[in-house]
């Protein structure tokens, strides 16, 4: 088996085509033809709407807080900001 990538290998041609067909031509062959056809559809359940919502509402969340971000930053500039080593050593050695 050869891998060609993206693109088909020399002399080979793949021709990809779709149609569009609008509700108004699909009835129009119903009609035509007498016959019914199934149209496929997509229904989505109640869970699936109920996460699209959600992630919505996750994607307008700040990505950062900015209360906290300013505070620590007053501190700093005030010199109150305190460092406990022991987290920070601890930290180091959780991570390793």
């Amino acid at each position: 088996m050869k891998i060609h990538g993206n693109k088909p290998p020399d002399s080979q041609e793949i021709n990809l085509n779709t149609q569009k067909i609008s509700k108004a031509q699909v009835q129009e062959k119903v009609t035509k033809s007498g016959k019914t056809t199934s149209i496929d559809k997509v229904e989505i359940s109640k869970e699936g709407k109920r996460v699209a919502e959600l992630m919505l509402a996750i994607d307008q969340l700040p990505t950062t807080r900015e209360e906290k971000i300013k505070a620590i930053k007053d501190a700093i500039e005030s010199g109150n900001y305190q460092v406990d080593p022991l987290k920070i050593a601890q930290k180091l050695i959780d991570e390793l």
